[in-house]
Formats: C-alpha cells, structure tokens, sequence
C-alpha cells in the first residue's frame, strides 16, 4: 500500500462521515463522539506500529484498518439510534458491507485488503478465532488493542462530562446510572477474566468491564499506554468508593505492572 492511497482513504472517511450529519442533535453527537473515536484509534495505531517495529507497509495497512474499524457504525447510529449490536447490527459485518458497496478498497492489494476486512470483522469479537496465524493475527492484535486505547479516551471523557452535568448528556446511556454494580461481574476481574456484555446491568458494571480489558490485551506496549495515561485511575475514580472497587483496584494494577515487569526483563 503506498502512503497517496492512505491519504486518499484520510480524505474519503471524512467525506463518508460528514454525509450522515443532519437536524437531529442526538445523532450529530453521537456520530461526533465516533468520528473522534476513529481519528484517535488511528493515532493509537500508529503509536503501537512504531513501537512493535512495523515496516512502512505494515504501519499503513494497520492505520487504514483502524481509520475504518468502525466505518459500519455511522449507518447503524442513524438508522437504529443505538450502537448495541444485539438491539440493532452487527457493526463489524455491515462495516465490511460498507467498504464493499462503496469499492473504498478496491485499488488495494488483494492480499491486502483481505487483512483489512478480517481484522475489522474480527475486532468485534470477545475472543480471536483460534486458527489465526501470520499477518492476519497480527493486525487482528493491532485493531483490538488501538480500539480499546481509543475507547479509554473517549469514555473517561463522557463519563466526566456526564458526572459534572447530566442533564445536559446528549450521548447515548445504554445501561441505567444506578449507584451499585453487580457483584457478578466483580467476581469475574477478581478471578481475572474477560466479562461477558450480556452480564452488565448497570453503568457501573460497564466501566468495570472497561477496567477489565487490560485481561484482553495483546501486545506491552498497549499496556504501558494505559498506564502512562492513567485511564485505569480515572475509570476508578468514576466507580462507588467500596472496598470490592478496592480489590478490583488492586487486581487490575497487580496484573498490569506484573506484565509490563516480565516484558522488561526479557
């Protein structure tokens, strides 16, 4: 892939995006609130190829992954008004779909645009398929990686400005903003595993979730960036001052500087 067709892909996403922007403020800042989501996992991307020593045409083809990772979601936002997956579409498929009807692709590489099309199909996922080998894990790891470092800017952020002025929300709420969590899905990061969307009932147990998904990371690199920008911190900062939040405190940071310790010392 040559670095005029990422610039092509830059220019074309801005012009996809800015097509879906109406009257309606509800979706306007939904649809903002994922159009920033996708110019940061680009960043993100891009920070994690010069870290893990991509070649040029690596870095490139893992940036278009991530400029379009979420290409489907702006048709789901508009016709459902929802970016639940189970309460409208799946996301990663009609992102595929999108590419593919409007041919974005279709100067690139065969083999290439493969890689592209998986790893968007694939970041959805709760776990990759186990038969994944080659470059196709590689940028599978890369897309669900930046994804979440894109997701922690952005929900630290909501969450802040949700606290500080309710009312004034306009971005979607999917669970109910009620003072407990479910203990369930505290049980689940203590005993370090990934926790299941169908299991949240509340607000709360989303940023738990969101908490937990340093289980899922896959590359170091990833890790330090979580760190460095005190995304677990805030997430904490945004839970009920009990001690289960304490334990769970302890656990995520426990797991976190035992695998950023190990990657060190080899």
């Amino acid at each position: 892939m040559e670095q005029e067709q990422l610039e092509k892909f830059r220019a074309w996403f801005g012009d996809y995006v800015a097509g879906f922007y109406g009257d309606d403020e509800f979706v306007n800042a939904n649809l903002k609130l994922k159009e920033e989501h996708s110019r940061q996992t680009c960043e993100e991307m891009v920070y994690l190829a010069d870290e893990l020593g991509l070649t040029g045409n690596q870095s490139r083809i893992a940036e278009v992954t991530a400029l379009f990772h979420d290409i489907g979601r702006f048709e789901q936002f508009v016709k459902y008004r929802t970016y639940n997956d189970p309460r409208s579409v799946n996301h990663c498929l009609l992102g595929i779909e999108v590419l593919r009807q409007t041919k974005v692709l279709e100067g690139v590489d065969g083999s290439e645009r493969q890689l592209i099309e998986k790893a968007i199909e694939y970041h959805g996922r709760r776990e990759l398929p186990s038969d994944l080998d080659g470059e196709c894990l590689l940028f599978s790891k890369l897309i669900r990686d930046a994804d979440k470092l894109g997701v922690f800017y952005v929900v630290t952020d909501c969450y802040r400005q949700y606290r500080e002025n309710p009312e004034a929300f306009r971005l979607e709420v999917e669970l109910p903003d009620e003072p407990g969590y479910s203990q369930e899905v505290v049980e689940e990061i203590l005993c370090g595993r990934r926790i299941n969307y169908d299991r949240l009932r509340t607000l709360n147990d989303m940023k738990l979730l969101q908490l937990g998904w340093v289980y899922d990371v896959n590359f170091t690199a990833t890790l330090k960036r979580i760190k460095k920008c005190k995304f677990l911190e805030m997430l904490i900062d945004f839970l009920p001052e009990t001690r289960d939040i304490e334990m769970v405190k302890e656990k995520i940071f426990e797991y976190v500087d035992s695998r950023i310790d190990a990657d060190d010392e080899t």
